[in-house]
């Protein structure tokens, strides 16, 4: 049975279209930006073009991305976690964003709630839980909700509240408020959720950790994650 090809019924290569996705989404850029630079590239497409593509390839290329990284990391020790909340505001209302990060700062599960209570903490970690498995420790702020959702788990004796140790987790919130200053807000809970999916899957893609590696080793570990993206959805 022949594979389904997602860019048959489009004229543009799917390189412009890898291209134009891995932009607008890893780095803090507008759609008019990306169209931009784009056409300085001789690439003569619409803003509204690459607000289609990232709505139509994004999800595409974060499964086939995560279901290659979770399994690797299924089968790792899970030594810490790090979960904090980020307040983000939607027509006026405030929502919560759950973000559960390793101990190498990479970006484990976003999820999107309208409460901070125990049942939303529970579902969080409940949906962490069955895609990674059980971790050692889980580091937390003093929000008694992880307390009464740990409880409910049977897991309390595993969270660790001190002072700066969640550090990881805050520095963790850099990236996406760097994107969500760029698209000026957003408009539902659905699209916020959709979109911390993809961004959280690329930035794990294309996060080498280079103040871990000398010159040499970061590009061998850049160039193969841009031959791996080249590949998605072929």
């Amino acid at each position: 049975m022949k594979n389904h090809n997602p860019f048959r019924y489009f004229k543009t290569s799917p390189g412009v279209i890898r291209l134009a996705v891995m932009m607008y989404v890893r780095f803090p850029l507008s759609l008019r930006q990306v169209e931009d630079l784009l056409h300085e590239r001789g690439i003569d497409i619409s803003y509204e073009t690459v607000r289609f593509w990232w709505n139509r390839f994004g999800p595409m290329f974060t499964a086939e991305i995560r279901k290659k990284w979770a399994v690797s990391m299924r089968g790792l020790p899970q030594w810490r976690w790090h979960l904090d909340e980020v307040f983000v505001r939607i027509n006026g209302e405030t929502h919560y964003l759950w973000r559960a990060v390793d101990h190498e700062g990479e970006v484990l599960e976003s999820f999107v709630t309208k409460k901070r209570d125990c049942k939303a903490a529970l579902r969080f970690l409940k949906k962490t839980m069955k895609r990674y498995g059980l971790p050692k420790i889980i580091v937390t702020d003093k929000l008694r909700s992880y307390r009464a959702a740990m409880k409910v788990i049977g897991n309390e004796a595993r969270q660790e509240t001190e002072r700066w140790l969640n550090n990881r987790a805050e520095n963790s919130h850099q990236p996406f408020r760097r994107r969500e200053k760029a698209m000026a807000k957003f408009r539902s809970p659905a699209t916020l959720q959709k979109f911390v999916s993809i961004h959280s899957s690329i930035h794990n893609h294309f996060n080498q950790e280079r103040h871990l590696h000398n010159r040499q080793i970061f590009k061998l570990k850049h160039t193969a994650a841009l031959a791996e993206w080249r590949l998605l959805a072929a």
